[in-house]
């Protein structure tokens, strides 16, 4: 195991050898992380709650069992941090909302309930942008997550929490979601590994909703091979979820093997637009030729229903949202205004009080979508036009077996820059929205570095439930580059 690095830097997979061959203690593993966390996240804020108590005794039981020699799950001890928007069991929920703000699940999500199976050690709830609407991690109500590569930046959002939790070692990885990209773009800004699984390939029970046919939780990671085996904790059926898919669940750590010989990739044309940052284009492009040399086939590849998915998206999104949010009155749980004096004012001001501005346009907009005399014209043709998305990359998918594009137009930008602008907000997830508008599941990774030294992440797409392609791929690629072992010098 590396020796340099400190062990809250460490992937996952190595500190779970390590702990096996007792080099290492679980509690001296936890211990590192929620040191790490008291020393750096005040100025980052990664976390909304830290569970040290709690993790604490994990890691204390954990080392019980290791020292009788009982056998374990892969991730047995290693610290990992959750997702504000996921439900624990016990623990605050607040979806970085006023609205939820003393909000404690009486129950578990299912991704939760694997992960206790695997005896993680829980490190807390990450911040996130409210209601995971947002991508830069500002519209959280307890204040923004910095990023550790250049904490005047955003770390992206909305899982920014997660993702810069992972770079910045409060966390050795993380569960996000992803609704428009909010895993993989983050992945991106802080140059961490995050993946959107394909829709329905986790279980989605306790995951609060923000728009239904879209969201997925996945992995934020240190790297591919820990990025596999959160897959083989998380994924399967659910009798719970009714989106959930009842498919096969490999070993995706089968698929890592540093290999593309043979393997064609798909390069489309509508992700390399003008207005892309052009050391994103480079590092980018310099990846193309890299795995061209290791032995891939690249193709070019035509999706030309690209250009309306951003449109398509803050229609079909707004929608879900406007009525998921619905449930949030004051009645039965979370904030309620202390000043009304009958029910339709106590409705209207628990609303108005309790949710932040974002989430207002975002329900304002999803609303007027379905009122009476404009769901056809906006909701019913916003449903068409994501079916031709679909159909593009189902024909893309009969010549290519993956398909590479960028994650982000740009690098991490600065925090309050596009705060007062939400259409170039909005347009900093044009490469990330098609995927989910298809239900594909796609892998961010780190290829490169801008002078000023912020990550720049590239993204494969694969087709429904071939996720071992991707990471077969996102391995290869990794294994030849040094990106993935690069830390943030906080």
């Amino acid at each position: 195991m590396s020796t340099e690095l400190p062990l809250y830097h460490r992937p996952a997979h190595e500190l779970s050898a390590a702990l096996r061959r007792g080099e290492i203690g679980t509690v001296e593993l936890a211990r590192a992380v929620f040191e790490r966390i008291r020393a750096v996240d005040e100025k980052l804020h990664t976390y909304l709650t830290v569970t040290e108590t709690i993790g604490m005794e994990t890691a204390a039981e954990v080392d019980r069992l290791l020292n009788r020699g009982e056998p374990l799950p892969p991730l047995a001890g290693i610290p990992i941090g959750i997702k504000d928007v996921i439900c624990t069991r016990g623990i605050r929920t607040t979806c970085a909302s006023k609205i939820l703000e003393p909000f404690v699940s009486p129950y578990d999500a299912t991704v939760m309930r694997k992960l206790h199976l695997q005896r993680i050690v829980l490190t807390g709830k990450l911040n996130m942008d409210e209601f995971a609407m947002g991508s830069s991690n500002e519209n959280s109500a307890f204040g923004p997550c910095r990023n550790p590569w250049d904490t005047d930046r955003v770390p992206g959002g909305s899982s920014g929490g997660s993702a810069a939790a992972v770079a910045a070692g409060t966390a050795i990885a993380a569960l996000g979601s992803d609704t428009g990209g909010s895993i993989r773009q983050p992945a991106a800004f802080c140059g961490v590994v995050g993946m959107k699984p394909t829709y329905g390939r986790v279980s989605r029970f306790g995951l609060v909703a923000f728009a239904s046919s879209l969201d997925q939780i996945g992995p934020l990671t240190k790297d591919v091979t820990d990025c596999a085996l959160i897959l083989n904790a998380i994924c399967g059926h659910d009798r719970y979820d009714s989106t959930s898919a009842d498919v096969p669940v490999p070993d995706f750590t089968e698929f890592l093997i540093p290999e593309v010989r043979g393997l064609r990739i798909g390069i489309p044309q509508e992700y390399f637009i003008e207005g892309i940052h052009p050391e994103v284009e480079t590092a980018v492009r310099r990846a193309i030729e890299q795995l061209s040399e290791m032995g891939a086939q690249i193709e070019e590849i035509s999706l030309p229903h690209t250009e309306y998915a951003v449109a398509t998206y803050y229609i079909i999104a707004p929608a879900e949202a406007s009525s998921n949010l619905a449930r949030y009155d004051g009645v039965r749980y979370g904030y309620r205004t202390p000043n009304a004096e009958d029910l339709i004012e106590m409705y209207r001001k628990t609303r108005g009080e309790g949710f932040g501005p974002e989430v207002k346009r975002r329900i304002m907009i999803g609303t007027y979508a379905l009122s009476s005399g404009y769901y056809d014209a906006y909701y019913l043709k916003a449903q068409k036009v994501r079916t031709l998305i679909k159909q593009d990359f189902d024909r893309a998918f009969e010549a290519v077996d993956v398909i590479l594009t960028p994650v982000t137009p740009t690098p991490a930008f600065r925090l309050g820059e596009l705060v007062d602008d939400p259409l170039q907000m909005y347009l900093s997830d044009i490469f990330t929205i098609p995927a989910n508008l298809a239900g594909l599941p796609g892998i961010s990774l780190p290829c490169g570095q801008t002078r000023e030294g912020l990550p720049i992440g590239m993204q494969l797409l694969g087709k429904p439930f071939d996720e071992g392609t991707i990471l077969r791929v996102a391995y290869a690629f990794e294994q030849a580059n040094p990106y993935h072992r690069l830390r943030p010098a906080l």
